[in-house]
């Protein structure tokens, strides 16, 4: 079943993107949960209709996004973290210490759009955070996780 997506979904796509999903995973979870809507023929001239209007946005949107992800390529982090005698780190560094302390610095990220290299930060080191700023504008920033 072909369907219109009306969000982000992080495992089918973004936005007004049309997709194939099997038909009962489209008619009781994605269009009662308000994640889509079915992909009729008039609903696919709207969508179409609404994408040629968004293009000059989406435009504007992008060039916002490589002018931040400039702004963030010679970035390095510095994270603090309660650690043990050997190095290990009490818990884990996750995005949100990443997210905090870029708005420390004066950027304003949202965590989702986050992701460490390597998965879970569990020592004392240096790793390497994704930024994901826009569909095709993504920026990798260094940081280093030190004991406090």
């Amino acid at each position: 079943m072909e369907i219109i997506l009306k969000e982000d979904m992080p495992t089918l796509g973004r936005k007004n993107d049309i997709v194939k999903v099997k038909d009962g995973y489209a008619r009781n979870y994605l269009i009662p949960r308000g994640y889509a809507i079915a992909a009729t023929p008039s609903a696919k001239k709207m969508n179409e209709e609404n994408m040629r209007q968004r293009v000059h946005k989406e435009e504007k949107i992008k060039n916002e996004a490589r002018e931040l992800a400039k702004k963030l390529e010679g970035l390095s982090l510095t994270i603090g973290a309660k650690t043990s005698s050997t190095g290990k780190i009490f818990g884990s560094v996750n995005t949100i210490q990443i997210a905090e302390a870029l708005a420390e610095k004066g950027f304003k990220i949202d965590r989702k759009n986050i992701s460490i290299k390597g998965d879970v930060v569990k020592e004392v080191g240096k790793y390497t955070a994704t930024i994901h700023l826009h569909r095709e504008v993504t920026v990798e920033i260094n940081f280093e996780v030190i004991s406090e």
